[in-house]
Protein backbone atom coordinates (compact mmCIF):
# COMPACT_ATOMS: atom_id res chain seq x y z
CA UNK A 1 0.00 0.00 0.00
CA UNK A 2 0.94 3.52 -0.46
CA UNK A 3 2.86 5.70 2.11
CA UNK A 4 3.03 9.06 2.60
CA UNK A 5 6.42 9.08 0.96
CA UNK A 6 5.26 7.87 -2.26
CA UNK A 7 3.31 11.50 -2.92
CA UNK A 8 6.44 13.43 -2.61
CA UNK A 9 7.28 12.91 -6.57
CA UNK A 10 3.95 14.29 -7.98
CA UNK A 11 1.86 17.50 -7.91
CA UNK A 12 -0.95 17.92 -5.39
CA UNK A 13 -3.35 18.06 -8.31
CA UNK A 14 -2.02 15.19 -9.42
CA UNK A 15 -2.27 13.37 -5.64
CA UNK A 16 -5.37 14.79 -5.09
CA UNK A 17 -6.96 13.88 -8.65
CA UNK A 18 -5.55 10.30 -8.42
CA UNK A 19 -7.23 9.62 -4.74
CA UNK A 20 -10.51 10.94 -6.21
CA UNK A 21 -10.37 8.73 -9.42
CA UNK A 22 -9.73 5.99 -6.81
CA UNK A 23 -12.51 6.90 -4.32
CA UNK A 24 -15.07 7.15 -7.24
CA UNK A 25 -13.91 3.27 -8.34
CA UNK A 26 -14.68 1.74 -5.28
CA UNK A 27 -18.04 3.12 -4.66
CA UNK A 28 -19.97 0.00 -3.97
CA UNK A 29 -17.45 -0.54 -0.68
CA UNK A 30 -19.71 2.73 0.70
CA UNK A 31 -16.68 3.93 2.75
CA UNK A 32 -17.34 7.24 1.73
CA UNK A 33 -20.78 9.50 2.48
CA UNK A 34 -19.39 12.89 0.42
CA UNK A 35 -16.66 13.54 -1.61
CA UNK A 36 -14.91 17.37 -1.05
CA UNK A 37 -13.59 17.67 -4.48
CA UNK A 38 -13.96 21.48 -5.15
CA UNK A 39 -12.36 22.69 -2.36
CA UNK A 40 -9.56 19.45 -2.43
CA UNK A 41 -8.55 20.83 -6.39
CA UNK A 42 -8.34 24.41 -4.74
CA UNK A 43 -6.35 23.42 -2.00
CA UNK A 44 -3.99 21.38 -4.29
CA UNK A 45 -3.74 24.09 -6.91
CA UNK A 46 -2.44 26.52 -3.51
CA UNK A 47 0.02 23.97 -2.67
CA UNK A 48 1.63 23.55 -6.61
CA UNK A 49 1.86 27.74 -6.71
CA UNK A 50 3.62 27.09 -3.35
CA UNK A 51 0.80 29.12 -1.26
CA UNK A 52 0.46 26.24 1.01
CA UNK A 53 3.76 24.19 2.55
CA UNK A 54 4.47 22.03 5.31
CA UNK A 55 5.26 18.55 6.33
CA UNK A 56 2.25 16.77 4.63
CA UNK A 57 1.94 19.23 1.54
CA UNK A 58 -0.06 17.45 -1.34
CA UNK A 59 -0.69 14.67 0.50
CA UNK A 60 -4.94 13.41 -0.14
CA UNK A 61 -6.69 12.50 3.56
CA UNK A 62 -9.90 11.48 4.33
CA UNK A 63 -11.99 12.52 7.50
CA UNK A 64 -14.51 10.33 9.73
CA UNK A 65 -17.54 12.26 8.88
CA UNK A 66 -18.15 13.20 13.10
CA UNK A 67 -15.18 15.63 12.37
CA UNK A 68 -16.63 19.33 10.97
CA UNK A 69 -14.64 20.17 8.13
CA UNK A 70 -15.64 22.53 4.94
CA UNK A 71 -16.06 21.15 1.43
CA UNK A 72 -19.41 19.32 2.28
CA UNK A 73 -21.75 17.99 4.98
CA UNK A 74 -20.97 16.62 8.53
CA UNK A 75 -23.26 14.31 9.27
CA UNK A 76 -22.41 11.99 12.05
CA UNK A 77 -23.50 9.13 9.43
CA UNK A 78 -27.07 10.61 10.76
CA UNK A 79 -30.06 11.90 9.95
CA UNK A 80 -30.69 14.00 12.33
CA UNK A 81 -27.61 15.95 10.92
CA UNK A 82 -28.44 15.22 7.23
CA UNK A 83 -27.06 18.95 5.22
CA UNK A 84 -25.52 20.51 8.38
CA UNK A 85 -22.33 22.35 7.05
CA UNK A 86 -20.60 23.05 9.44
CA UNK A 87 -19.28 26.83 10.34
CA UNK A 88 -16.28 25.79 11.10
CA UNK A 89 -13.10 23.06 11.07
CA UNK A 90 -12.05 20.53 13.90
CA UNK A 91 -8.63 21.30 15.13
CA UNK A 92 -6.93 18.36 14.05
CA UNK A 93 -8.07 18.81 10.77
CA UNK A 94 -7.17 22.91 10.71
CA UNK A 95 -3.39 21.56 11.83
CA UNK A 96 -3.56 18.76 8.84
CA UNK A 97 -4.12 21.38 6.65
CA UNK A 98 -1.77 23.94 8.26
CA UNK A 99 0.64 21.29 6.97
CA UNK A 100 -0.66 21.07 3.66
CA UNK A 101 -2.52 18.10 3.78
CA UNK A 102 -5.91 18.24 1.94
CA UNK A 103 -8.77 16.52 2.81
CA UNK A 104 -10.92 14.74 -0.30
CA UNK A 105 -13.86 13.28 2.02
CA UNK A 106 -15.86 12.39 4.54
CA UNK A 107 -16.14 8.84 5.91
CA UNK A 108 -19.39 6.63 6.80
CA UNK A 109 -19.41 5.53 10.83
CA UNK A 110 -21.88 4.27 12.43
CA UNK A 111 -24.04 6.64 13.30
CA UNK A 112 -22.75 9.26 16.06
CA UNK A 113 -20.42 6.74 16.24
CA UNK A 114 -22.33 4.35 18.39
CA UNK A 115 -21.74 0.61 16.82
CA UNK A 116 -18.80 -1.71 16.21
CA UNK A 117 -19.53 -2.40 12.98
CA UNK A 118 -20.33 0.59 10.69
CA UNK A 119 -24.08 -1.26 10.31
CA UNK A 120 -25.39 1.23 12.65
CA UNK A 121 -25.42 4.18 9.68
CA UNK A 122 -28.24 6.06 8.39
CA UNK A 123 -26.66 5.73 4.99
CA UNK A 124 -26.06 1.98 4.41
CA UNK A 125 -23.14 0.04 5.69
CA UNK A 126 -19.46 -0.28 4.87
CA UNK A 127 -18.05 -3.25 3.40
CA UNK A 128 -14.76 -4.65 4.28
CA UNK A 129 -11.61 -4.20 2.07
CA UNK A 130 -11.43 -7.81 1.78
CA UNK A 131 -14.13 -9.57 1.80
CA UNK A 132 -17.45 -7.25 0.68
CA UNK A 133 -19.96 -9.79 2.41
CA UNK A 134 -18.46 -8.85 5.80
CA UNK A 135 -18.29 -6.03 8.21
CA UNK A 136 -15.59 -3.22 8.06
CA UNK A 137 -15.37 -2.34 11.66
CA UNK A 138 -16.59 0.81 13.43
CA UNK A 139 -17.03 3.17 14.13
CA UNK A 140 -14.70 4.57 11.97
CA UNK A 141 -15.33 1.85 9.40
CA UNK A 142 -15.19 4.22 6.76
CA UNK A 143 -12.26 5.26 7.30
CA UNK A 144 -9.89 2.19 7.85
CA UNK A 145 -11.65 0.93 4.38
CA UNK A 146 -11.05 3.52 2.91
CA UNK A 147 -7.00 3.35 3.55
CA UNK A 148 -6.88 -0.26 3.29
CA UNK A 149 -8.18 0.37 -0.51
CA UNK A 150 -5.83 2.39 -0.88
CA UNK A 151 -7.46 5.67 -1.64
CA UNK A 152 -5.08 7.56 0.90
CA UNK A 153 -2.42 6.71 2.72
CA UNK A 154 -3.86 8.16 6.01
CA UNK A 155 -7.75 8.76 7.11
CA UNK A 156 -8.80 10.43 10.76
CA UNK A 157 -10.73 8.55 12.67
CA UNK A 158 -12.30 9.14 16.82
CA UNK A 159 -11.86 6.09 19.47
CA UNK A 160 -14.20 5.51 22.15
CA UNK A 161 -14.11 1.84 22.84
CA UNK A 162 -12.15 0.93 20.21
CA UNK A 163 -13.39 2.91 17.27
CA UNK A 164 -10.22 3.11 15.49
CA UNK A 165 -7.94 -0.35 16.96
CA UNK A 166 -11.08 -2.79 16.01
CA UNK A 167 -11.78 -2.03 12.17
CA UNK A 168 -8.01 -1.35 11.91
CA UNK A 169 -7.81 -4.98 12.41
CA UNK A 170 -10.54 -6.22 10.41
CA UNK A 171 -9.03 -4.40 7.41
CA UNK A 172 -5.42 -4.98 7.75
CA UNK A 173 -4.15 -1.03 8.31
CA UNK A 174 -2.08 0.45 11.22
CA UNK A 175 -4.64 2.45 13.69
CA UNK A 176 -3.47 4.62 16.72
CA UNK A 177 -5.79 5.55 19.82
CA UNK A 178 -3.57 8.09 21.67
CA UNK A 179 -2.84 8.45 25.42
CA UNK A 180 -6.74 10.82 26.02
CA UNK A 181 -6.39 14.32 25.74
CA UNK A 182 -3.18 13.84 23.17
CA UNK A 183 -5.51 15.88 20.22
CA UNK A 184 -8.22 18.32 20.67
CA UNK A 185 -11.33 17.53 20.49
CA UNK A 186 -12.54 20.15 19.41
CA UNK A 187 -14.77 20.73 16.08
CA UNK A 188 -15.84 16.62 16.67
CA UNK A 189 -19.06 15.26 17.26
CA UNK A 190 -19.28 14.54 21.07
CA UNK A 191 -19.99 10.64 21.69
CA UNK A 192 -18.73 9.86 25.74
CA UNK A 193 -16.46 12.26 26.85
CA UNK A 194 -14.41 11.04 29.09
CA UNK A 195 -12.97 7.89 26.83
CA UNK A 196 -13.53 10.34 22.96
CA UNK A 197 -10.53 10.44 21.33
CA UNK A 198 -8.73 11.61 17.86
CA UNK A 199 -6.44 9.42 16.29
CA UNK A 200 -5.58 8.09 12.19
CA UNK A 201 -5.37 5.31 10.45
CA UNK A 202 -2.42 5.02 8.16
CA UNK A 203 -0.47 2.32 6.02
CA UNK A 204 2.47 2.08 8.21
CA UNK A 205 3.69 3.19 11.98
CA UNK A 206 6.35 5.61 10.71
CA UNK A 207 3.16 7.51 8.55
CA UNK A 208 0.79 7.42 11.81
CA UNK A 209 3.35 8.69 14.26
CA UNK A 210 4.17 12.06 11.53
CA UNK A 211 0.61 12.24 11.48
CA UNK A 212 -0.11 11.99 15.09
CA UNK A 213 2.95 14.74 15.41
CA UNK A 214 0.90 17.25 13.45
CA UNK A 215 -2.73 17.14 15.20
CA UNK A 216 -1.43 16.34 18.75
CA UNK A 217 -0.89 19.39 21.34
CA UNK A 218 -2.38 21.71 24.10
CA UNK A 219 -5.53 23.58 22.58
CA UNK A 220 -7.06 25.94 24.95
CA UNK A 221 -10.54 25.30 22.69
CA UNK A 222 -10.27 21.81 24.73
CA UNK A 223 -9.62 21.83 27.85
CA UNK A 224 -8.71 18.35 28.29
CA UNK A 225 -5.70 18.46 26.09
CA UNK A 226 -2.27 17.96 27.01
CA UNK A 227 0.27 20.66 27.69
CA UNK A 228 2.64 18.20 26.28
CA UNK A 229 3.12 17.27 22.22
CA UNK A 230 3.10 13.57 21.13
CA UNK A 231 6.76 13.32 21.70
CA UNK A 232 8.88 12.98 18.59
CA UNK A 233 9.67 9.83 16.71
CA UNK A 234 11.89 7.27 18.85
CA UNK A 235 14.06 4.91 18.26
CA UNK A 236 12.99 1.41 19.69
CA UNK A 237 14.31 0.75 22.53
CA UNK A 238 16.00 -2.40 22.75
CA UNK A 239 15.35 -5.38 25.77
CA UNK A 240 11.78 -4.41 26.11
CA UNK A 241 9.80 -6.57 28.52
CA UNK A 242 6.19 -7.21 26.99
CA UNK A 243 3.31 -8.50 28.81
CA UNK A 244 0.88 -10.82 27.05
CA UNK A 245 -1.94 -10.56 28.84
CA UNK A 246 -4.12 -13.81 29.60
CA UNK A 247 -7.14 -12.82 29.97
CA UNK A 248 -7.31 -12.06 25.95
CA UNK A 249 -5.86 -15.45 25.08
CA UNK A 250 -8.40 -17.52 26.63
CA UNK A 251 -11.69 -19.69 24.73
CA UNK A 252 -13.52 -16.52 23.51
CA UNK A 253 -10.82 -16.02 21.08
CA UNK A 254 -10.49 -18.09 18.18
CA UNK A 255 -7.69 -20.34 17.17
CA UNK A 256 -6.73 -18.64 14.35
CA UNK A 257 -6.10 -15.08 16.34
CA UNK A 258 -4.47 -16.55 19.01
CA UNK A 259 -1.23 -18.23 16.80
CA UNK A 260 -1.35 -14.75 15.00
CA UNK A 261 -0.63 -13.42 18.52
CA UNK A 262 1.80 -16.10 19.53
CA UNK A 263 3.35 -15.93 16.53
CA UNK A 264 3.99 -11.84 16.69
CA UNK A 265 5.40 -12.41 20.31
CA UNK A 266 7.77 -14.77 18.96
CA UNK A 267 8.59 -12.06 16.85
CA UNK A 268 9.24 -10.01 19.33
CA UNK A 269 11.03 -12.06 21.31
CA UNK A 270 13.62 -13.17 18.32
CA UNK A 271 14.13 -9.16 18.16
CA UNK A 272 15.38 -8.92 21.96
CA UNK A 273 12.24 -8.27 23.64
CA UNK A 274 11.36 -10.12 26.55
CA UNK A 275 7.81 -11.42 26.38
CA UNK A 276 6.03 -13.06 29.24
CA UNK A 277 2.41 -14.01 30.34
CA UNK A 278 0.73 -11.71 32.34
CA UNK A 279 -2.60 -11.26 34.86
CA UNK A 280 -5.15 -8.25 34.18
CA UNK A 281 -8.16 -10.19 36.02
CA UNK A 282 -10.44 -6.84 36.33
CA UNK A 283 -10.43 -6.67 32.41
CA UNK A 284 -13.75 -9.42 32.79
CA UNK A 285 -15.77 -6.36 34.03
CA UNK A 286 -14.98 -3.43 31.73
CA UNK A 287 -17.65 -4.05 28.96
CA UNK A 288 -20.20 -3.94 32.17
CA UNK A 289 -18.20 -0.84 32.96
CA UNK A 290 -17.71 1.05 29.60
CA UNK A 291 -21.71 0.22 29.13
CA UNK A 292 -22.62 1.72 32.08
CA UNK A 293 -20.50 4.94 31.80
CA UNK A 294 -20.22 5.42 28.12
CA UNK A 295 -24.30 5.40 27.48
CA UNK A 296 -24.37 8.09 30.39
CA UNK A 297 -22.41 10.47 29.03
CA UNK A 298 -24.00 9.68 24.99
CA UNK A 299 -27.60 10.35 26.82
CA UNK A 300 -26.11 13.75 28.05
CA UNK A 301 -24.22 14.75 24.75
CA UNK A 302 -27.51 13.98 22.79
CA UNK A 303 -29.99 15.24 24.91
CA UNK A 304 -28.70 19.03 22.07
CA UNK A 305 -30.60 16.88 19.64
CA UNK A 306 -34.62 18.40 19.81
CA UNK A 307 -35.17 19.53 16.82
CA UNK A 308 -35.18 23.40 17.96
CA UNK A 309 -31.73 24.68 17.45
CA UNK A 310 -30.47 22.44 14.77
CA UNK A 311 -30.29 19.03 13.31
CA UNK A 312 -33.36 17.19 12.16
CA UNK A 313 -36.93 18.69 12.85
CA UNK A 314 -40.14 16.46 12.61
CA UNK A 315 -43.27 17.83 10.43
CA UNK A 316 -46.70 18.27 11.00
CA UNK A 317 -46.10 18.46 14.92
CA UNK A 318 -49.16 20.70 17.06
CA UNK A 319 -46.87 20.78 20.19
CA UNK A 320 -43.70 21.39 21.75
CA UNK A 321 -43.17 18.00 23.49
CA UNK A 322 -44.75 16.45 20.15
CA UNK A 323 -41.77 18.07 18.19
CA UNK A 324 -39.10 16.71 20.72
CA UNK A 325 -40.50 12.89 20.85
CA UNK A 326 -40.90 12.76 17.07
CA UNK A 327 -37.74 14.84 15.78
CA UNK A 328 -35.71 12.46 17.76
CA UNK A 329 -37.54 9.28 17.04
CA UNK A 330 -37.17 9.78 13.77
CA UNK A 331 -33.72 11.78 13.85
CA UNK A 332 -32.34 8.68 15.77
CA UNK A 333 -31.20 4.84 14.64
CA UNK A 334 -32.25 2.24 17.02
CA UNK A 335 -28.50 1.80 18.16
CA UNK A 336 -28.60 5.44 19.44
CA UNK A 337 -32.10 5.27 21.11
CA UNK A 338 -30.73 2.47 22.80
CA UNK A 339 -27.76 4.03 24.28
CA UNK A 340 -29.86 7.13 25.28
CA UNK A 341 -32.02 4.60 27.24
CA UNK A 342 -29.30 2.94 29.02
CA UNK A 343 -27.72 5.90 29.79
CA UNK A 344 -30.82 7.59 31.29
CA UNK A 345 -31.56 4.78 33.29
CA UNK A 346 -28.02 4.54 34.89
CA UNK A 347 -28.26 8.01 35.60
CA UNK A 348 -31.87 8.19 36.92
CA UNK A 349 -32.55 8.50 40.73
CA UNK A 350 -32.39 5.29 42.48
CA UNK A 351 -29.94 3.99 40.32
CA UNK A 352 -27.18 6.57 40.11
CA UNK A 353 -25.64 5.15 42.83
CA UNK A 354 -26.07 0.96 42.46
CA UNK A 355 -25.04 1.44 38.76
CA UNK A 356 -23.22 4.55 37.89
CA UNK A 357 -21.48 5.30 40.89
CA UNK A 358 -20.00 1.94 41.04
CA UNK A 359 -19.14 1.92 37.51
CA UNK A 360 -16.41 5.15 38.30
CA UNK A 361 -15.60 3.03 41.20
CA UNK A 362 -14.09 -0.14 39.56
CA UNK A 363 -12.62 2.32 36.37
CA UNK A 364 -10.34 3.34 38.86
CA UNK A 365 -9.20 -0.34 40.23
CA UNK A 366 -8.47 -1.01 36.00
CA UNK A 367 -6.71 2.16 36.59
CA UNK A 368 -4.60 0.93 39.53
CA UNK A 369 -3.95 -2.84 37.41
CA UNK A 370 -2.90 -1.42 34.60
CA UNK A 371 -0.49 0.86 36.54
CA UNK A 372 1.23 -2.12 38.68
CA UNK A 373 1.35 -4.02 35.60
CA UNK A 374 3.55 -0.91 33.80
CA UNK A 375 5.79 -0.78 36.70
CA UNK A 376 7.70 -3.88 35.88
CA UNK A 377 6.40 -4.08 31.66
CA UNK A 378 7.10 -1.85 29.10
CA UNK A 379 3.98 -2.55 27.22
CA UNK A 380 1.23 -5.02 26.53
CA UNK A 381 0.21 -7.23 24.07
CA UNK A 382 -2.75 -9.12 22.71
CA UNK A 383 -5.23 -9.65 19.90
CA UNK A 384 -7.18 -6.40 18.93
CA UNK A 385 -10.72 -8.07 18.24
CA UNK A 386 -11.68 -11.63 19.19
CA UNK A 387 -12.16 -12.65 16.21
CA UNK A 388 -11.47 -11.55 12.01
CA UNK A 389 -14.44 -8.94 10.27
CA UNK A 390 -18.04 -10.93 10.93
CA UNK A 391 -20.82 -11.42 8.17
CA UNK A 392 -22.72 -8.13 7.59
CA UNK A 393 -25.80 -8.60 9.65
CA UNK A 394 -24.41 -11.88 11.45
CA UNK A 395 -24.86 -9.71 15.10
CA UNK A 396 -27.37 -6.52 14.33
CA UNK A 397 -30.07 -8.87 16.19
CA UNK A 398 -28.04 -9.34 18.98
CA UNK A 399 -26.54 -6.40 20.96
CA UNK A 400 -24.49 -8.08 23.37
CA UNK A 401 -22.61 -10.30 21.11
CA UNK A 402 -22.02 -6.97 18.92
CA UNK A 403 -20.80 -5.33 22.23
CA UNK A 404 -18.37 -8.20 22.81
CA UNK A 405 -16.14 -7.31 19.58
CA UNK A 406 -15.15 -4.71 21.75
CA UNK A 407 -13.71 -6.64 24.70
CA UNK A 408 -10.53 -6.04 23.70
CA UNK A 409 -10.39 -2.61 23.16
CA UNK A 410 -12.59 -0.91 26.10
CA UNK A 411 -10.06 -1.65 28.67
CA UNK A 412 -6.91 0.36 27.35
CA UNK A 413 -9.57 3.33 26.48
CA UNK A 414 -11.28 3.39 30.15
CA UNK A 415 -7.90 3.91 31.12
CA UNK A 416 -7.02 6.75 29.00
CA UNK A 417 -3.97 4.28 27.81
CA UNK A 418 -2.73 4.67 24.25
CA UNK A 419 -3.13 1.69 22.36
CA UNK A 420 -2.47 0.80 18.56
CA UNK A 421 -3.62 -2.11 16.46
CA UNK A 422 -1.14 -3.05 13.92
CA UNK A 423 -1.28 -6.10 11.21
CA UNK A 424 -0.76 -9.50 12.47
CA UNK A 425 -1.31 -11.59 9.56
CA UNK A 426 -4.16 -13.18 7.47
CA UNK A 427 -6.64 -15.81 8.48
CA UNK A 428 -7.06 -19.09 6.34
CA UNK A 429 -10.10 -17.14 5.04
CA UNK A 430 -7.83 -14.14 3.77
CA UNK A 431 -9.36 -11.90 6.32
CA UNK A 432 -6.85 -9.66 8.56
CA UNK A 433 -6.05 -10.27 12.31
CA UNK A 434 -4.18 -7.40 14.23
CA UNK A 435 -2.05 -7.32 17.29
CA UNK A 436 -3.00 -4.73 20.03
CA UNK A 437 -0.46 -2.30 21.71
CA UNK A 438 -0.85 -0.60 24.89
CA UNK A 439 1.32 0.92 27.11
CA UNK A 440 1.55 3.46 30.02
CA UNK A 441 0.33 7.28 29.24
CA UNK A 442 2.32 9.22 26.65
CA UNK A 443 3.93 6.48 25.57
CA UNK A 444 2.62 7.08 21.99
CA UNK A 445 5.68 7.20 20.55
CA UNK A 446 7.72 4.11 21.96
CA UNK A 447 4.66 2.65 20.88
CA UNK A 448 4.57 3.50 17.24
CA UNK A 449 8.57 2.94 17.23
CA UNK A 450 7.97 -1.07 18.59
CA UNK A 451 5.46 -1.27 16.21
CA UNK A 452 7.42 0.07 13.23
CA UNK A 453 10.35 -2.24 14.19
CA UNK A 454 8.57 -5.15 13.85
CA UNK A 455 7.19 -4.13 9.82
CA UNK A 456 8.15 -5.98 6.73
CA UNK A 457 10.21 -2.92 4.94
Amino acid sequence: MTKISDYRGHTARENVERALEKAKSVEEYNALLSLTEVRALERADMVDRGEITGRLAGVPFVVKDNFLAFGAPTTAASKMLANFNAPLQATAVEKLEAEGAICIGKANLDAFAHGGSTENSAYGPTKNAYDTARVAGGSSGGSAVITALDVVPFALGTDTGGSIRQPASFNGVVGVKPTYGSVSRYGVVAMASSTDTIGCFATTAADAQLVMEVMAGRDDKDMTTLHEDFYGAEQVKPGQKIGLIKQFMGEGTDQEVREKILAYAEKLRAAGHAVEEVDLPIVKHTLAMYYIIVPAEISSNLARYDGIRYGYRAEGVRTLTELYGRSRDEGFVTENKRRIMIGSYVLSSGFFDAYYQQAQKARTLLIREYDELFETYDALIGPTAPTPAFGIGENTNDPIKMYLADIMTVPPSLAGLPAISVPAGVSQSGLPIGVQIIGPMKSDARLLALADSQEEK
